[in-house]
């Protein structure tokens, strides 16, 4: 039977064969890498303890905490959380990425552990960007994970599939996240709900990858399992990332494969765009919002952390200081990133733009981190999210980096393609 990308991947991670791969199926299958953040990651560790005490961790290799969430700890109850699973690690030989190493999904990514075809779940709602190179990531809830620690496998039901296609070019400071957003306003939380997403098209196929993890990062908010783009060229040569090309397995979807729906867009000419405050899909062109105050800018995210990234926002603020009264909240996804914004010379440069650089992690989005907002406080932020009381009683504005930057240059919403140096 013809068969989509995730089709693919859960039929060669089947417990048994026999189960049948299809849409609405209640399969089990084996998972290649299990994990935990700071956020969950104790909750993980007390289910192990009290549910499995003689074998907490079934594959100790293929199992690792990130503290990502609230790094390095501001609060006494993190604080114990990391250490409680750090003493976890050390009893059972678990690999820990701590408070400096960054966002856990990204450290998958550059580590080798995200390969084409892989499955991989943690306690991370955005788990799913690993799509953006074709593998197969799940966010889970504590005990489910503990589950996956101590047994190595679990249970999906299967999804159907929608193939999207995209035409059209970006041409900067339009972005990768203004398609994202573009994206998330049209197909709304409904279109992809419970579902896989498969991209392609020319404008997929030109996007670089860390342009396709900003994409894939936001398939939770338009409500999919996964965003699954099919790894290329771009995939196995960029050098961000460490992987085996020994190990590179690609899935292709079968020509006759099964779709749920088929989805066009042309997005020539697309504008700078922008969520409003209250929800990811609530989007509209920067013309609609643009010369409302702004107070504070975050760059930074799972969504938008990585070096090019950083770069949109420099090639926006030129050798320019932020307006007077505003602030700018910069945090790295990755010791990476940060150690490859030091030698680009980008710490000197939003220094010297009046910017605060923080260190690697989920920064804005995680309670009590950088990107809090007060009453009647205005933010952009380059993240995915911005319900009601997320980061604070203020009201964020989900943009670019660029839009980001051209907002802290000028004190208001602005369309960046007035402001470029």
């Amino acid at each position: 039977m013809p068969r989509t990308i995730i089709e693919k991947i859960f039929s060669e991670h089947l417990r048994s064969t026999k189960d049948p791969v299809e849409p609405g199926r209640i399969i089990w299958i084996t998972i290649d890498i299990r994990s935990a953040r700071d956020f969950g990651g104790a909750s993980v560790v007390s289910h192990l303890e009290k549910y499995y005490p003689d074998k907490p961790v079934g594959d100790p290799k293929k199992t690792l905490f990130t503290f990502d969430c609230n790094a390095p700890a501001t609060t006494t109850g993190y604080a114990d959380n990391q250490q409680r699973c750090r003493i976890f690690a050390e009893r059972h030989g678990i690999k820990v990425y701590d408070v400096d190493a960054g966002i856990g999904s990204h450290i998958l990514f550059e580590d080798n552990y995200a390969r084409p075809g892989r499955t991989i779940v943690g306690t991370d709602s955005h788990m799913n960007i690993l799509g953006a190179i074709g593998c197969f990531g799940q966010g889970m809830g504590d005990q489910d994970i503990a589950f996956v620690w101590a047994n190595g496998y679990t249970w999906f039901e299967v999804p159907e599939t929608v193939k999207i296609t995209i035409k059209g070019d970006l041409q900067f400071p339009v972005t990768a996240k203004d398609l994202t957003l573009f994206l998330a306003g049209e197909l709304g939380t409904e279109k992809l709900l419970g579902k896989a997403a498969e991209f392609y098209g020319p404008t997929i196929r030109a996007m670089n990858i860390e342009e396709r993890i900003t994409l894939a990062s936001m398939a939770t908010e338009m409500g999919a399992i996964v965003a699954l783009i099919p790894p290329d060229e771009f995939t196995r040569d960029f050098d961000g990332f460490n992987y085996d090309l020994d190990e590179w397995r690609v899935y292709q979807p079968d020509k006759d494969a099964q779709y749920s729906d088929e989805l066009d867009f042309n997005i020539t000419d697309l504008p700078p765009m922008v969520a409003r405050p209250g929800s990811p899909n609530d989007v509209v062109p920067i013309s609609e919002v643009a010369g409302r105050k702004v107070n504070t800018a975050f760059l930074g995210s799972c969504t938008n952390g990585r070096l090019s990234d950083m770069e949109a926002a420099i090639r926006i603020l030129g050798n320019r200081h932020i307006a007077s009264g505003r602030t700018m909240k910069i945090t790295p996804a990755t010791r990476r990133v940060y150690s490859e914004m030091l030698d680009h010379g980008y710490i000197e440069k939003f220094f010297r733009a009046g910017a605060l650089i923080q260190s690697p992690g989920c920064g804005g989005c995680a309670s009590g981190q950088v990107g809090m907002t007060g009453e009647k406080e205005v933010q952009v932020s380059t993240s995915n999210r911005n319900f009601k009381g997320k980061q604070g009683k203020g009201d964020t504005y989900l943009t670019s980096p660029a839009v980001a930057a051209a907002a802290v240059l000028t004190g208001e919403l602005t369309d960046p393609r007035e402001v470029m140096p």
